[in-house]
């Protein structure tokens, strides 16, 4: 596979998470994920070791907020086997704060999961290009 593909592929992926995420649909965001002890989400304001981590936050995890929009999404190849996905995110009613996403996807006997995982927020910078 090229890595052309392997980026098409896993935006596909990435647009369907995303897309969970806001209809808050539990299911389908802990079947984007490796299911192993080895995953890691790093997140806002909480860490998890490890896919039953993940699966109890999620649980609990309240919804995102309606209105978040996204802005830079960028998916490189690094292998047909490998793939980085990071985007930008903001609320609306919450002037002044950027969100950062960032996901590994790796190509499994299962198919693409994300390995490892990082959300961050930080008071609004300048955008480099």
């Amino acid at each position: 596979m090229s890595l052309t593909a392997a980026e098409t592929e896993v935006r596909a992926l990435f647009e369907a998470y995303e897309d969970a995420l806001m209809r808050n649909d539990v299911a389908a965001m802990d079947a984007a994920f490796w299911d192993s002890p080895e995953v890691v989400r790093y997140g806002v304001a909480e860490v998890q070791y490890g896919i039953d981590a993940v699966k109890r936050w999620r649980a609990e995890a309240t919804p995102v907020l309606p209105g978040r929009a996204r802005e830079e999404t960028r998916v490189t190849a690094l292998s047909p086997d490998c793939v980085l996905v990071a985007t930008l995110f903001r609320y609306p009613g919450l002037p002044g704060q950027l969100g950062r996403q960032s996901q590994t996807w790796a190509r499994l006997p299962e198919g693409w999961r994300i390995v490892h995982a990082h959300v961050s927020s930080i008071p609004e910078v300048p955008i480099s290009k």
